[in-house]
């Protein structure tokens, strides 16, 4: 018999591609990248590698957490796995949580490991977990990082949701005592200065943004509340863009990782160039996924990345690093916002 947490999943996976919209109005619109005409480079010039912990990229890309805990959702991340494999990209899996519960249905999570044996692999529990029960989710995948998510939005409009949110000190345990990196994530309501502040002062090396514009919980949790009162939170939180933006105001920034709302090459460029280290996708891969087989789903992204490469010459940077110091315009909704905010658009 299925669990509530389990068919839970299910009901995320077809949710999301429920409020799936390609022609959603993206934050990244309100940023544009100046042409250069005279690049001075050659294809082969551009080197699109990065690093995260140490370890070299190929992309800035992460396959963002997705998915896992029941029988469907395993033969999703299945295959994410086996495009991971194949373009070398770190992959994250969706939370854990149900698997520590429900060891049955472990095997949804490790098929991953099973696909991509030597690649990047990050696991994923919720905040207010233990230091063992973490541990345990590293050790089911052999993981090289933790995604730790903090979802106060989306547990405060499920009916089943948690209530209590004391998570700092739990957060600064994990940090000190796992032997992997720990990246601490939103799940699509952005985060601010402060917030940040708060997590860097605990040992946080490493945080996913995780704005608004790509997924939205809010929107899916409200879709299963029977009550359907908390539909004005719908478009709660920071987005993608205006997280970044609040980085600036950081002297001590952890590695960045921009998630939400990232579907094309140009979105993840522009999310580099506002300072992010490596960008996540979900919502885009997931939905080519579903609507297309493997082959010509890991042919949609190598041509992704190819694009991707294309755009880094476009605006004539050789490096990752490069794209930093483009020069943006920042559309009047943006420039207000900054205003408000005391953080300086130069």
């Amino acid at each position: 018999m299925t669990s509530k947490q389990s068919h839970r999943k299910d009901e995320h996976v077809s949710l999301a591609e429920k409020f799936y919209d390609s022609t959603a109005e993206s934050a990244f619109d309100q940023v544009r990248i100046l042409h250069q005409s005279l690049p001075e480079l050659a294809l082969t010039d551009v080197e699109p590698a990065t690093k995260f912990n140490g370890v070299t990229l190929p992309y800035p890309l992460l396959i963002e957490a997705m998915t896992g805990g029941s029988p469907t959702t395993g033969k999703l991340n299945a295959n994410l796995a086996k495009l991971a494999a194949e373009t070398g990209l770190p992959m994250a899996v969706g939370s854990q949580s149900v698997a520590l519960k429900e060891p049955d249905l472990m095997p949804t999570f490790t098929t991953v490991r099973d696909y991509n044996p030597d690649g990047i692999v990050i696991a994923n529990v919720g905040a207010g977990h233990s230091v063992e029960a973490a541990r345990q989710a590293v050790d089911m995948l052999g993981a090289n990082a933790l995604q730790v998510h903090i979802n106060v939005a989306q547990e405060l409009i499920m009916s089943e949701g948690d209530r209590d949110f004391y998570w700092l000190d739990q957060l600064a345990e994990l940090v000190a005592r796992l032997d992997v990196p720990v990246i601490v994530k939103e799940v699509g309501f952005g985060m601010t200065a402060k917030t940040i502040q708060k997590l860097t002062a605990i040992g946080v090396a490493f945080v996913d943004v995780s704005g608004r514009g790509g997924t939205s919980f809010a929107k899916i949790e409200n879709f299963r509340r029977p009550e359907k009162d908390m539909l004005y939170l719908d478009d709660w939180g920071l987005t993608t863009v205006e997280s970044l933006l609040e980085c600036r105001k950081l002297t001590n920034r952890p590695y960045l990782f921009a998630s939400g709302g990232i579907k094309t090459p140009l979105d993840a460029i522009k999310a580099l160039a506002l300072g992010a280290d490596c960008v996540g996708m979900a919502g885009q891969l997931l939905h080519v996924l579903l609507h297309h087989d493997l082959d010509a789903t890991q042919d949609w992204l190598e041509r992704w990345l190819l694009a991707f490469k294309k755009l880094m010459l476009l605006t004539g940077s050789p490096t990752v690093k490069d794209l930093r110091k483009l020069s943006l315009v920042f559309s009047p909704q943006l420039e207000s916002f900054a205003r408000q905010r005391f953080i300086s658009l130069e």
